[in-house]
């Protein structure tokens, strides 16, 4: 079994475009969350705020000829592999000659590119005017296939759709990829749009945030007594992946290792969590990884910020590593960004690791107390992480865990 590290990371985010932005955003505890004026006069719908990418992003540099197949998914992750496998220092020659691949999740294809396809047939009862480039914005590895195409993979290119844990297994599949041999290199995340369409999914079921529009940022509250669901986000996390002699035998700089990960199912309920899936999942990660849960220092907590989900995560993170380790949540500042989630947490605990600290949880003032029983991180904490857990969850009763660790040699 090889060890497989990280050589570079790359965000397109609610709270910035690039590493330092998030950094510091982090360490500020910046909000996304906007009210989303786009979204008044749509009868039956009820959540206004949401959390796409910050501004000043230039899809631009990406060339014409590849960018005209994109919908906004695919360009979050082509900008977002760019800045990736720049600071990795991957020559061109490596991405292309078959040792490196690619595997980018999302929820589906483009919200976007779908709704405007679809908008156009419906309100005109006509296809005329329909780009040829349509299907390929929507199509549901539309990010994986378009940025394989952007930068010449000939490795194995993979795309798990799995909601909210399509950016965590798009890691995992990647880690799996390089530890048993298979490739030397994995470009791996998710992505995915802050679009009305996917907001809708959950208003319909009263998972959303609907309390908080005059004050958009006081939103969404995980864990907290007076949270009222989850805030839709955008954006795309993008990692490089390598066995540790490859990054090693080129010089690269080593962000952080992936020690272990662990999918599974809760075989129960298509969209209520189950308390015993996710503690199996984070058993097995830890198992994965060949450690304890006693040398685990933090726990990036999927923590969407909705009624039922905290509680039972909260349950089940005390279950595994009791009240010892500090827990928080980054989607009290991001939204959840659904297939983009499980990447971007995992850039932002690295960022934590490197940096030496622990972002709280936005929003949470008053901790509920069925989610209490962990610890959990109210104010910014100046403090080393050596070993980190980042799990996601997932409708269908999809479950993810990952385990980093601060590179030693």
């Amino acid at each position: 079994m090889r060890r497989v590290v990280i050589t570079g990371m790359g965000t397109v985010s609610p709270i910035g475009n690039d590493l330092a932005a998030v950094e510091a955003s982090l360490r500020a505890g910046t909000s996304g969350v906007r009210y989303m004026s786009e979204w008044d006069g749509i009868e039956g719908f009820y959540t206004r705020v949401a959390a796409p990418p910050a501004e000043g992003l230039d899809e631009k540099v990406i060339a014409r000829p590849f960018r005209r197949s994109m919908g906004p998914q695919a360009i979050y992750s082509a900008l977002a592999a760019r800045q990736a496998v720049a600071q990795a220092g991957l020559p061109e020659a490596e991405v292309k000659g078959g040792r490196c691949g690619l595997s980018i999740g999302s929820t589906l294809g483009s919200a976007q590119s779908i709704h405007d396809f679809f908008g156009t047939y419906f309100e005109k009862k006509s296809v005329v005017g329909i780009k040829g480039t349509a299907f390929l914005q929507c199509m549901g590895h539309t990010c994986a296939a378009n940025v394989a195409l952007m930068l010449g993979i000939t490795g194995r290119v993979l795309a798990p759709l799995s909601a909210c844990t399509s950016g965590s297994q798009g890691i995992g599949a990647g880690f799996e990829a390089i530890r048993s041999g298979a490739q030397d290199v994995m470009i791996c995340g998710g992505a995915d749009e802050a679009h009305f369409t996917a907001a809708i999914t959950f208003d319909l079921v009263r998972g959303t945030s609907t309390h908080f529009h005059d004050r958009p940022q006081a939103t969404p509250r995980p864990f907290d007594a007076d949270r009222d669901g989850l805030v839709v986000g955008g954006g795309s996390g993008i990692v490089v992946l390598e066995a540790l002699e490859h990054a090693q035998a080129r010089g690269a700089e080593i962000l952080a290792e992936v020690i272990g990960y662990a999918t599974n199912c809760d075989g129960n309920h298509i969209s209520q969590p189950q308390q015993e899936g996710m503690e199996a999942c984070m058993r097995l990660g830890l198992a994965s990884a060949g450690i304890r849960p006693e040398d685990v220092d933090y726990v990036n907590a999927h923590a969407t910020a909705t009624p039922l989900g905290d509680v039972v995560e909260a349950r089940a993170t005390a279950a595994v590593f009791g009240g010892r380790v500090p827990v928080s949540s980054t989607k009290g500042q991001t939204g959840h960004t659904m297939g983009a989630c499980g990447a971007l947490e995992t850039i932002f605990t690295v960022l934590m690791m490197r940096g030496g600290f622990i972002a709280p949880t936005r929003n949470l003032e008053r901790i509920d107390p069925e989610c209490e029983g962990i610890q959990q991180v109210q104010t910014l904490r100046e403090s080393p992480i050596r070993v980190a857990v980042k799990n996601n969850f997932a409708f269908g009763g999809v479950n993810t865990t990952l385990v980093l660790r601060a590179f030693s040699p």
